[in-house]
């Protein structure tokens, strides 16, 4: 299990190990990294971790934050990190392998909630089709391309985040299906996205971003990046893991999709 070591001039002062799926650093008590400092803002950064791999972002701090003494925003965590906040120091340290990349996690499918004006209009890196086997290519989208194999978690599992059993991806006991993403409101609606990857990062960079997690227990959803947290059929989500089911509608970066299962 990945952890982080938090230290001043050199001395260890305590390591916490990264069990939730999101682990907030701040000076206010109710951060699960409490760095008791004026240097540190209130509500400072999040830790998202997902699977084996964990995602720095900064929550608007004032003074910033920094990852190998550059300043970041969003940052995709590597074994040995060190993130600076003030004159304190956490290192990240994890060393199970992971074949996700910075690169990969990069890759997220923009979705626009607005027509495209010409000049904008690009093809990404896509998957295509749609419900009615026309197939289209989705515009001004990238997809996460990453294909990381991960540990299966315990179907017993009791802490925060933990899944239910296998069976949550095999609606009614059926043969074993494919998770699929529609979009259904902005220039791409009526496009689907089949989620065969690990993991399949989606938003908008700077405004809203999750990821949707591919899992022996089905497919869940965890919110990333922004103020705002996904919404799943009229429902805010929070800061954990949510396994979805046919037919959820979800509301990301002013965008509708439908997610549902299809054979595979």
């Amino acid at each position: 299990m990945a952890k982080l070591i938090l230290t001043l001039d050199g001395v260890v002062l305590k390591e916490y190990s990264l069990s939730k799926e999101r682990t907030t650093i701040g000076r206010k008590a109710h951060n699960d990294v409490q760095i008791d400092n004026l240097a540190v803002s209130g509500e400072h950064a999040a830790i998202v971790t997902i699977l084996n791999d964990s995602f720095l972002e900064d929550l608007g701090s004032t003074n910033g934050t920094l990852v190998n003494g550059q300043p970041i925003k969003k940052h995709f965590l590597q074994n040995g990190d060190v993130i600076e906040i003030g004159k304190y120091k956490v290192k990240y340290m994890n060393e199970q392998t992971s074949t996700t990349t910075a690169a990969d996690f990069e890759k997220t499918m923009v979705l626009r909630s607005a027509p495209a004006r010409p000049t904008e209009a690009r093809i990404g890196d896509t998957q295509t089709g749609t419900r009615t086997d026309v197939r289209r290519s989705f515009t001004d989208t990238q997809i996460n391309a990453t294909s990381t194999s991960h540990p299966m978690p315990s179907a017993h599992q009791s802490h925060p985040g933990s899944m239910p059993g296998p069976q949550a991806s095999i609606p009614g006991g059926a043969a074993p299906q494919q998770g699929v993403i529609q979009i259904l409101s902005g220039p791409n609606a009526g496009r689907e996205l089949a989620l065969i990857k690990a993991l399949t990062t989606l938003g908008k960079p700077g405004v809203q971003v999750a990821v949707i997690a591919k899992r022996p227990q089905g497919f869940f959803i965890t919110h990333v990046e922004g103020a705002s947290y996904p919404v799943v059929n009229g429902r805010t989500l929070d800061a954990q893991a949510h396994l979805l089911s046919d037919h959820d509608i979800i509301e990301l970066a002013g965008v509708k999709m439908e997610f549902f299962f299809k054979p595979s």
